[in-house]
């Protein structure tokens, strides 16, 4: 594969669309985005908020903490911390420059005028709409499909942008992930142009790896990576997951480092490269195999992502640890045939893991996660592996990712309708 095949110039622009930087948990940091937005098409700092989300968004929103806002919670302190002191030019990182002066300020405006949240009832598993107003004047913004996609804008009566292409689709208006498979990842991978790549990696590198050391010096969450490290030693297949972990809880608990997401998820984005740096760390490897090493996990993780979707009740850590398996997979010299395998062993073993929202436990899946990735790896390096038959697992494994594909999208609906339940007290 040379840069003049289609197939070169959509892998590398699939990275580009999916490797982008956020900070705090991106399901209230794009309702902070929206408000922000819907502030600035006001014109004036409102004194009505009102959210409507779809049941997903809802169900991720619920229990994170929302960075630079003092530990608050919740899709109302999002938006409150993007009316009072977003910057909707920074997208994602919308809420990265709060100072505290403006910390007071959104506790002021959250108990003067507090946001009301209603859910959305469409097909869109994410869908948000934010609308503010002052005296006769509203504005509102809306994101679809995925968490930076304003797909429509209005001011009073007056539609300012609208994508109605996007806006009614059922798909997100992205690079065709159609041409994803794991031969062609590792091909790509391994003829990438690293002027292409390595400043998008070099990044992802830098900022997890921040807020991974991070998780381990300060008190985030429940600790995971510390727990780990404290109970089973420094081994590097554990310090892999403890650091994943680590920068995980910081996340969640509203730390206020950047990281840089994958499949529209920071925490798939920790799993997907911390490990890999690890091990490249531990193995010596120049920076061109971590490179090339972080292209396949990336990429193995989207290949699955697509088919699940972005929001669903298949916990989406499980995707980025068999994809941090198959990055590491590649570090020790393996191939298609022993990445294949470590794919296929992975979701074997862990599939199973739900979706219950962005919280600490998050921190504890992740490692989960990483472990399933690592010991796919290394079953097959031991001569072992999981055959066509075993459960979900069938002969191939394009074939298996689309078993998976198929379980998270279509046979875990009704799981994640009572997971939502469950979580909002029904």
């Amino acid at each position: 594969m040379d840069k003049t095949d289609k197939r070169y110039q959509a892998y590398l622009d699939i990275l580009r669309e999916e490797l982008v930087p956020a900070m705090g948990c991106t399901e209230p940091v794009a309702v902070a985005y929206a408000a922000a937005r819907a502030r600035d098409v006001l014109g004036e700092r409102p004194d009505h908020v009102r959210i409507a989300a779809s049941s997903n968004i809802l169900k991720n929103a619920k229990s994170a903490v929302v960075p630079n806002t003092g530990k608050l919670r919740g899709m109302e302190a999002a938006a409150a911390a993007g009316i009072v002191a977003g910057r909707a030019d920074k997208v994602l990182e919308v809420i990265s420059t709060v100072n505290d002066v403006k910390r007071r300020e959104i506790r002021a405006f959250l108990d003067k005028h507090p946001p009301t949240v209603q859910p959305l009832q469409n097909v869109l598993t994410f869908d948000l709409i934010v609308t503010v107003s002052r005296g006769a004047s509203k504005a509102s913004v809306r994101i679809a499909h995925y968490h930076s996609n304003i797909v429509l804008i209005t001011k009073d009566d007056s539609v300012l942008y609208r994508n109605q292409d996007c806006e009614e689709m059922e798909t997100p208006r992205l690079t065709d992930r159609s041409v994803m498979n794991v031969k062609d990842i590792l091909k790509f991978a391994e003829c990438a142009d690293m002027a292409d790549v390595k400043d998008l990696l070099r990044r992802q590198i830098e900022y997890n790896t921040a807020i991974a050391a991070e998780g381990l010096k300060g008190d985030w969450g429940a600790n995971i990576g510390s727990v780990l490290l404290e109970t089973w030693g420094t081994d590097i297949k554990i310090r892999a997951k403890a650091m994943a972990a680590a920068a995980a809880d910081a996340r969640m608990s509203g730390c206020e480092l950047p990281v840089v997401i994958v499949s529209g998820s920071g925490n798939q984005g920790i799993a997907a490269s911390v490990p890999v740096v690890e091990y490249a760390a531990e193995m010596n490897a120049d920076g061109d195999a971590l490179y090339r090493a972080l292209i396949v996990s990336n990429l193995v993780t989207i290949h699955q992502k697509t088919g699940i979707g972005r929001l669903s009740a298949y916990c989406g850590a499980v995707s980025a640890g068999v994809g941090a398996g198959a990055g590491i997979t590649w570090l020790h010299g393996g191939r298609f045939v022993e990445i294949a395998h470590t794919i296929v062993n992975a979701l074997a073993t862990v599939s199973g893991i739900i979706c219950d929202g962005a919280k600490p436990s998050c921190a504890a899946k992740i490692a989960a996660a990483v472990d399933a990735g690592l010991l796919g790896f290394y079953m097959y390096r031991k001569g072992q592996q999981f055959y066509d038959g075993d459960g979900i697992v069938k002969k191939g494994v394009e074939n298996t990712i689309a078993n998976i594909g198929r379980l998270g999208r279509d046979g875990m609906r009704e799981t994640d309708r009572e997971i939502i339940s469950m979580m909002l007290g029904k």
